[in-house]
């Protein structure tokens, strides 16, 4: 493919196939390729190989989900549905229930927005890096924009019990190499509400930007996201995207200048 003709989903393709590769291995199963971690921290997925452009069936989505399995890995699917159109239907067959997010991409033109008082980017020695790593964690057990209950006591409980899961040891070691960069609202020495973005040559996904639910309704996941873009600019980014939850978190990324570009789908257990 010519460069002229390549398009930012293009781009974003093969961000996704690099990405993983820094802290996961990939194993081959012909249309797909699955992503196992190395080490601790997050589990990986699979998604369609880079460049397949045939059919993919429910079988071949089996053997992917058989080797999960054998793993103990989630049996986990993420893709771009209008790059790869026919995965959808093979997944569904398969048992898996499908979820849309929308795809959106930085306008390029888009002005910085203004640094928030309680937000920074955290060094790899921050002390707060791993409570900043357990605020996601928090916010995505609570779906939604909605204030909830889960405040700075069930923070402090739930950093106390990952305490160990070594997920801190992992970032650190990312954000030192330059595959990962965090930020974080903090207010009252904890975190509020955190985010990541995750480099990769030109391109960057902002990912996990969740807020402790009781922290909600304060454009606290805003000026985290801002953060995040002003440092991927700073770090000569020059594709900026991510998947939004849902519409209306969607509307509060278009603000910071985000644009659609596609849909992202996530298939899992319809019981998960």
């Amino acid at each position: 493919m010519s460069l002229s003709a390549r398009t930012p989903l293009d781009d974003l393709e093969r961000y996704y196939d690099a990405a993983p590769r820094s802290s996961a291995r990939a194993e081959d199963f012909g249309p797909l390729t699955l992503f196992v971690r190395e080490g601790t921290g997050w589990h990986y997925y699979a998604r369609p190989a880079l460049g397949h452009a045939g059919p993919v069936t429910a079988a071949d989505v089996d053997k992917v989900r058989a080797r999960q399995r054998e793993l103990g890995a989630p049996e986990a699917f993420e893709w771009v549905a209008e790059v790869s159109p026919g995965l959808r239907a093979a997944v569904e067959e398969s048992g898996l229930a499908v979820h849309e997010h929308p795809l959106m991409v930085l306008d390029p033109e888009a002005p910085a927005a203004e640094p928030h008082p309680l937000v920074r980017v955290l060094d790899p020695d921050d002390p707060l890096l791993h409570a900043a790593l357990v605020v996601p964690q928090l916010a995505f057990a609570a779906p939604g924009t909605g204030v909830g209950p889960a405040g700075p006591d069930e923070l402090a409980a739930e950093i106390t019990a990952r305490a160990g899961d070594g997920r801190a040891r992992q970032v650190a070691g990312r954000i030192r190499a330059g595959h990962s960069a965090m930020a974080a609202a903090i207010e009252d020495g904890l975190p509020l509400c955190s985010g990541m973005h995750n480099p990769v040559g030109p391109v960057t996904e902002i990912v996990g930007v969740g807020t402790l639910p009781a922290a909600r309704r304060r454009g606290l996941g805003r000026a985290v996201t801002a953060a995040l873009v002003a440092d991927a600019r700073a770090r000569g980014a020059a594709t900026v995207f991510l998947s939004a939850g849902d519409a209306d978190v969607a509307r509060m990324y278009a603000t910071l200048g985000f644009r659609p570009a596609g849909t992202a789908l996530i298939a899992e257990p319809i019981d998960a």
